[in-house]
This record gives C-alpha cells, structure tokens and sequence, in this order.
C-alpha cells in the first residue's frame, strides 16, 4: 500500500509540475488574415449565419472553417444560427445522426465552441421540432430553450443589448395548412407568441441600448423570393411593430445569400445571413444597401455607441470582406 502511495504521489507531482504546463500551450497566434476587417476594442462579438445542416455539403464546411478562423480573430462571445439547421427535413431525435453528420463534425474550431443561440427554420419543422429543444438538453454549446425566447447581454461601458429569438413559421398560413409537411406547427400558438414579442419590445429599461430581433423569414428581399406574398406577410407582420419599438437591426435568414436592406423610411435595418452552405442567386430592391450570391457569414460587434456589421466570403479559396455597414445609436 505504502509503495502504491508513494507511486501515485510520484503521478501527481509529475502531472502537475509547472515545469510541464508549456507544453500543453499552444501559441495563440492568427492562421488567417482579411484586408481593412475592423475588430473594435471592447465589443460584444458574434457571428451571425443560417441556413447551414447539408451534412458539410455545397459550401458548408468552407464556411465552417472560415467562421472558426474569423471568430477566433474577434474571440467572438457566441454564434447566432437563423435557422434551417437541418436539410431537408430536419431532425428525428436527439440521436439523429444529422447532429453528426451536420453540426457537430462541421463546426469543430476551439472557437466555434462558445455558445450557440438557435431559432427554427421551415425546414426544421419538417423533423421533430421537440429534438432540437432537448439537444439544448444534451449539448453544452447549442441552446434553443423553446421556439422563441430571449436573452440581454451586458456590454463593456454599462449598457445592454436586448435580443429577442423569434419563430417566424408559425405565421405563414401556408405552413400552417400543411400540417402533414409541417406536423408541429399546430402546437405553437401565434398569437401568445406575438403578445410576447410586444411585451419585450415595450419593456422600459434606459440601460438597454440596442434591441435585436432574430428570426427566419425575411421582412425584405431582393432575391429569390423578392416577390413571394410570405415575404409580404411577415413584413406587414413585424414592420411597423419594430420600428415603433426602437428594433435597431432583424437578422433573417430564408434567403440562401447576404442581404442587408433599410427601405426608405423604416428605422429598422435587415441583415439577412442564409449563405451558410447552398447559394442561390440574389438582386435588390429599393432599400438594398449590399447583396451577394456568395457563401459567408456577418459578424457583429457592438458597444454602447455602435453596432458594426461586417460580411464576409468564405468559398474555401480565400476570406474576404464584403462590406462593412455601420450604425451609431440614435438618441
């Protein structure tokens, strides 16, 4: 027992001696580098993609690869996910191989490991919508506590960020007269989920100095779906109810390209980011300040003062900015 003893006393001092911590070090040095990309001091960080679970097919691990390398440049504080996580048909359970096959051996940078704030796309309520909210359940990095939900972060100079994840689906009719295709969206109920988002956005709270909104379906777009009566619905749905309440910037996805679009007279500005694996061709309409049919991701950074979008390429052959687009917070 005593020789035992003196053996595991012996492992202990060698597994913790500090002679040894450096070699478990690795230098944390940049592996990439992208022209006039602005990282602020300070800020809170994330990206923001959607529109990605191809089983690392089209352009998905490209993207992958250039979000953990992009992320690690700004130690990004989370990942935010548009939704459509799961092609064509979401997931069946938590044991689905998809989670493999789609997330888990796809997203592997050290930086991608932080967390994940998810919403529902149509595509994944094709599966098994309960799944994705037990994964939260199963995985420490991905988190969708319910179908909408919300969640402040502090920032650095005293302020906060308030954003609400919202669940488009549930008011486009035409899914909801699906109900073989779409076999959960019965469940939810629109209308509580509606009085929900006004009750958020009407908190008075001085210390918040942005509101985000996250949610699928666009309010706006020149591509694909430019024209699609959906498209109308959810503007006529959340426009107004957004601008009255001070929204500084909806992220959407649906789109399978980058879009950022403020109409003439709307005061909440579009950033639309479903370019995380299978791209379709883009265009503009009136309000569109950038689109491209490439495949990327936005990065967001805020402070007090400024919420800065930057949009990136990311094909496998190279990273490159896109555009930068930045708002000061109005007064």
């Amino acid at each position: 027992m005593r020789k035992l003893l003196y053996t595991l006393g012996m492992a202990l001092c060698f597994a913790y001696s500090p002679a040894q911590e450096n070699l478990y070090k690795a230098p944390k040095t940049p592996t990439i580098e992208v022209a006039n990309l602005k990282i602020p001091k300070d800020a809170l960080s994330f990206i923001a993609m959607g529109d990605f679970g191809r089983a690392g097919g089209y352009f998905q691990k490209e993207v992958a690869h250039a979000m953990g390398e992009v992320g690690e440049l700004f130690g990004v504080d989370f990942i935010v996910s548009v939704g459509d996580n799961f092609y064509p048909n979401g997931v069946q359970s938590t044991e689905d191989y998809h989670w493999q096959a789609s997330y888990e051996s796809i997203y592997t940078h050290p930086t991608l490991f932080e967390d994940w704030y998810v919403i529902l796309g149509n595509h994944d309520y094709r599966g098994s919508v309960q799944a994705q909210l037990d994964y939260s359940k199963k995985s420490r990095r991905w988190h969708m506590p319910s179908p909408y939900y919300s969640k402040v972060w502090e920032l650095e100079e005293g302020g906060k960020a308030q954003f609400l994840f919202i669940d488009t689906n549930v008011f486009i009719d035409d899914y909801v007269a699906e109900p073989e295709k779409y076999p959960e969206l019965a469940q939810q109920d629109r209308d509580k989920q509606y009085r929900w988002i006004e009750e958020q956005l009407e908190i008075k709270d001085p210390t918040i100095k942005w509101r985000i909104v996250v949610g699928h379906h666009p309010l706006y777009s020149g591509g694909k779906r430019k024209n699609d009566p959906n498209t109308k619905l959810i503007e006529d749905k959340f426009r107004a109810l957004f601008d009255a309440n001070g929204v500084d910037a909806y992220i959407c996805g649906h789109e399978h390209d980058l879009q950022i679009i403020q109409p003439k007279g709307a005061k909440t500005t579009q950033f639309l980011t479903g370019a995380g694996s299978e791209i379709r061709n883009s265009g503009s309409r009136e309000g569109t300040l950038f689109a491209a049919a490439v495949p990327g991701f936005m990065v967001f950074s805020i402070t007090d003062t400024e919420l800065l979008v930057q949009t990136l390429q990311a094909d496998g052959k190279n990273v490159k900015l896109l555009n930068t687009q930045k708002i000061n917070k109005r007064k």
